[in-house]
């Protein structure tokens, strides 16, 4: 579906992290339904881990497979590697690129990765008057109270939902100094759908949970599966992006589908495709562990005129034949634990 009328042929669009999950998808709608010049700059998996042993990098080139623009292998730490961009003259700038591991406790890897590197793609943008969309998270919210709003309740619990929180508040501080600039930000909530199985183990629990149904017969909850979340599917986030780059007011912007749903519910999701499985509930190792989020989204549809088309059922419903393909590839062992 195409979510803007204009024309964008002729136009030259950046997306940092733009071999991953959502970057790749916004990759794809811009080559299916505009005739913009689309670079990709992402540094791509390679065999490099954090002590946790996740990968360093979510980047994958399978996720590209359908993409015939132009690929710039690069780190956004490096100011060498920046510097290669320097001559395109981007009209658009969408920042995907980041630390997204909620379970790195590398504090000064995140904040360089995520903040210093959103600082000079900022300056990029002083320079070439390029629009910047860039990800947030819900997870600036931490376990505040629920529906999370804008400048409310903004107490993040890890060094990710922190290195966040200070992307936007930079965010302010150049809107300030420089009013010409266009700037948004989008919080993302709980993001699933296509290409975010080379995610790993920090794919959605949509995902995990359809998985570990089609692999075992039972899924694991935490005790009692009562947890909500504000589950978006893909197709709403790259509309959110999509739509920002005509939105008249700067600023930060939840984006999520407005309503929270428990696990549980994704269970009944699942069965009402998969049939029967067991679910079994556990004990919650994790110290930090967000309970409830739900996006007030007032804003987001007042200034970015965005709706969210999906339900959590329609997605789940929408997504199910990626995820037997999956099952049926094997990749799924970066993903289930057995």
């Amino acid at each position: 579906m195409q979510y803007i009328d204009d024309s964008l042929e002729g136009k030259k669009i950046l997306i940092t992290g733009g071999a991953g999950f959502i970057g790749s998808n916004l990759a794809l709608y811009f080559q299916k339904y505009h005739k913009a010049e689309v670079v990709i700059f992402d540094s791509f998996r390679s065999e490099k881990t954090f002590s946790n042993g996740h990968f360093k990098s979510l980047g994958h080139f399978k996720n590209l497979l359908d993409f015939k623009g132009e690929v710039i292998v690069g780190d956004i730490t490096s100011k060498e590697d920046l510097e290669r961009l320097e001559s395109f003259n981007f009209d658009y700038i969408f920042h995907q690129a980041a630390i997204s591991d909620t379970t790195v406790m590398n504090q000064e890897a995140v904040l360089r990765a995520n903040v210093n590197a959103y600082k000079d793609l900022l300056d990029l943008c002083v320079r070439s008057n390029a629009r910047m969309i860039y990800a947030s998270s819900a997870g600036v919210y931490g376990n505040s109270h629920a529906p999370n709003s804008i400048g409310d309740g903004e107490i993040p619990e890890n060094v990710y939902g922190f290195s966040k929180l200070m992307m936007d508040n930079l965010t302010q501080k150049y809107l300030q100094r420089y009013p010409e600039l266009k700037i948004v930000g989008l919080r993302y909530f709980n993001v699933y759908g296509e290409n975010e199985v080379h995610k790993g183990k920090t794919a959605s629990m949509i995902l995990q949970l359809s998985l570990q149904a089609l692999r075992q017969k039972k899924v694991r909850l935490f005790k009692m599966g009562e947890q909500k979340r504000d589950f978006v599917y893909i197709q709403d986030v790259v509309q959110a992006n999509v739509k920002a780059m005509e939105s008249k007011k700067s600023g930060v912007y939840n984006v999520g589908s407005g309503n929270a749903r428990s696990f549980n519910a994704i269970v009944a999701c699942l069965k009402m495709d998969l049939g029967e499985f067991a679910v079994e509930y556990i004990d919650n190792p994790y110290t930090f562990f967000q309970t409830h989020t739900e996006a007030n989204i007032v804003l987001t549809k007042e200034f970015l005129g965005y709706t969210p088309r999906f339900s959590l059922e329609v997605g789940v419903k929408n997504y199910l034949p990626s995820i037997k393909a999956i099952h049926a590839s094997g990749v799924w062992s970066e993903i289930v634990q057995e």
